[in-house]
């Protein structure tokens, strides 16, 4: 968990209900360590490839066209099998500025890169392979380690984790495809400046792509695919320059969770912006969940408990309950309650430097503040389109969540309360009606849960088809990931339905 510090004055307590999310035990704690800077090697490439400065970008755009890299570093290939038997040897062997270049075949391992500054490629997305027989952890984890991009090839059927990185800064993870994996898909905690793009996550326990504990995190995801999981995309206590965007998320029990807990440091969640995702069918029952999937069940994209987001310009559709709903979110047994409004500006690395307390502090209310919901397009929803909600006498004096969110110019039928966009519209007076006349009550979130699914239900939901690959991995160059560039919103429309 680490250690982190705030004021018991700052919990609120609530009456003790089973809403509490369950997490991987323990929190990877962040390591200083020694940094080399290869010098002379960084001088020598730049005199060969006449580069200008650090923050060129290819030229070729065979790095991720929403990255920002620099030729700097771009050192000799190493290649698997033909250099060593195995990518932990390969890895092992490098330097900063290498390439583990990989070639078809299935490779029974789990591989941990502690080498800064290299990349990891298949040649053929589709055909190397990482495989953990279920029995294997994790497939490939980065640990407190910078600038390691992992990139075309797949990775299935690890107890754990597809690829994971802790406590890193600079990191990409590209045509990567991840599926039934035993908890998450591309997994990011504690870490920064970080791409997850052109990537398919499949049949995880848990989340397809998880960011987590970071703040600011300067994180973009571009691109994936989510489907068959617990949830697509989750994302507890963290926020700030964060990103998912023109990203397809289906077939889950929940779309998108971006929620908050003191089961992980740097609390809450805050500020993620959702911005031209398509978001439809997240109704799946007979596959892998955990237990905020199963209270969040039939939802496309539900803000638990969360601060300051985004969610705008989305095409959600076709939810057995709601397609877009911003609730509060009660967790049993908190370590801590929600820190002061003047500390929700601080960057994670200082307040994880803290200390927390040493014993539960009992029920906690994270309420969700803040939000924005603007231009989706949002229909076929079982319960409502867009709901502000609340849980029905749980604790005297529970204020209705929705305070201080607003809808505008949604395209929807049915919200909760009825004409909510006129009661709480953005950037302009309401009608001053009261929210809690028709307003959503999630209690049947907790008490009309589906049944729990086998808890290895993810060994066997749908293997996904062929996926595209990296252009031209055999010869593209690897140059050093520095900082994604952030998307352009504005130019991000409410996508089309795609065709069945």
């Amino acid at each position: 968990m680490g250690d982190r510090v705030v004021p018991r004055s700052h919990v609120v307590t609530a009456a003790n209900l089973s809403m509490a999310g369950a997490k991987p035990d323990g929190n990877p704690v962040r390591r200083l360590g020694v940094r080399l800077v290869v010098v002379v090697l960084a001088v020598v490439v730049l005199s060969l490839v006449g580069c200008s400065g650090d923050g060129d970008a290819p030229k070729d755009g065979s790095a991720s066209s929403a990255s920002t890299a620099s030729p700097v570093g771009s050192g000799p290939v190493i290649r698997v099998p033909q250099d060593h038997p195995t990518v932990q040897e390969a890895v092992d062997s490098a330097r900063p500025g290498d390439m583990v270049l990989i070639a078809p075949g299935t490779y029974e391992e789990s591989v941990d890169v502690e080498v800064p500054d290299i990349t990891i490629r298949g040649v053929d997305r589709n055909q190397v392979i990482f495989d953990g027989g279920f029995k294997l952890e994790n497939g490939i984890r980065v640990l407190d380690t910078d600038g390691v991009v992992v990139e075309n090839l797949t990775v299935r059927n690890y107890t754990g984790n597809g690829v994971f990185w802790t406590g890193s800064d600079r990191y990409r993870g590209s045509y990567l495809t991840v599926y039934r994996n035993g908890d998450y898909g591309i997994y990011a905690l504690d870490s920064y400046h970080g791409m997850i793009d052109n990537s398919l996550g499949s049949g995880n326990k848990e989340s397809a792509v998880y960011v987590g504990q970071c703040f600011p995190c300067d994180t973009v995801v571009d691109g994936v695919v989510g489907e068959y999981n617990g949830v697509g995309y989750s994302g507890t206590n963290s926020g700030g320059d964060l990103y998912i965007v023109n990203s397809t998320f289906r077939f889950n029990r929940v779309g998108l969770l971006p929620t908050s807990g003191s089961y992980e440091l740097c609390y809450p969640g805050r500020s993620t912006v959702i911005v031209g995702n398509i978001v439809h069918d997240n109704n799946y029952r007979d596959g892998p969940g955990f237990r905020d999937a199963y209270v969040n069940q039939g939802n496309g994209i539900v803000v638990f408990g969360s601060l300051d987001n985004r969610v705008e310009r989305n095409l959600v559709y076709d939810h057995d309950r709601t397609g877009i709903s911003v609730l509060p979110y009660l967790e049993r047994d908190a370590t801590d309650g929600p820190p002061p409004a003047a500390d929700l500006e601080r960057p994670c690395r200082e307040v994880t430097e803290e200390s927390i307390p040493e014993e539960p502090v009992g029920p906690v209310v994270w309420d969700a503040t803040g939000n924005r919901i603007i231009a989706n397009r949002v229909f076929g929803s079982g319960i409502v389109d867009l709901a502000v909600g609340y849980e029905r006498d749980p604790m005297p004096g529970l204020a209705l969540s929705g305070a201080g969110n607003c809808f505008s110019d949604n395209d929807v039928t049915l919200t909760a309360p009825p004409a909510l966009q006129e009661i709480i519209p953005c950037d302009r007076p309401g009608n001053g009606a009261d929210l809690s006349e028709g307003g959503m009550d999630f209690g049947p979130f907790v008490s009309d849960q589906p049944p729990r699914a086998d808890p290895n239900a993810y060994r066997s939901t749908p293997v996904p088809g062929p996926q595209p690959n990296m252009p031209d991995a055999r010869s593209a160059p690897h140059p050093r990931f520095t900082r994604p560039v952030r998307p352009d919103l504005d130019a991000i429309v409410v996508p089309d339905r795609p065709a069945e």
